[in-house]
């Protein structure tokens, strides 16, 4: 391309549309492959300063869908667009094995049945700091599952 390039920058002295029209698009496809190349040899995004392992944690984050989780504790197999698959209900499953039992109870009260910390501090006769330091495992056990579970992946 390069080649195609240099040769109708010098073949040309005179320069019409069709030849202007040529080398642009012959210069785009340049800066097409070697962005491509250039991400394929660092791993990387071109023009990024850090990768994705080297991002903060919110940018790293993988939200959790809120209806999924509800569905999931209800178990519903009416009409609702809520419902899950087989599929989606295993990936939940298998994310959530990883979280003691302690920490499974805040998990499913909190996401999956909407309970305040308080509320569920009431329930589970617990501090609410204790509440938000389970949920706080939780979240760090399930994230972790989720980065490293090929189960999950998709």
């Amino acid at each position: 391309m390069k080649r195609a390039y240099e040769a109708r920058r010098e073949g040309e002295k005179v320069l019409d549309n069709q030849a202007i029209t040529e080398r642009q698009f012959l210069s785009e496809m340049i800066g097409d492959v070697e962005y491509v190349i250039e991400w394929l040899e660092t791993g990387r995004r071109p023009g990024n300063r850090r990768g994705i392992e080297r991002q903060a944690a919110y940018q790293r984050e993988r939200l959790m869908d809120p209806i999924r989780m509800q569905a999931f504790v209800a178990r519903s197999t009416a009409g609702s667009p809520a419902n899950l698959t087989e599929w989606q209900r295993h990936q939940i499953e298998d994310a959530l094995c990883v979280l003691s039992e302690r920490e499974k109870e805040c998990y499913v009260m909190a996401y999956g049945e909407c309970f305040s910390h308080s509320e569920i501090a009431e329930m589970l006769n617990l501090s609410v700091s204790s509440v938000e330091t389970y949920l706080k495992r939780a979240n760090l056990k399930i994230t972790e599952r989720t980065q490293n579970s090929l189960f999950l992946v998709g």
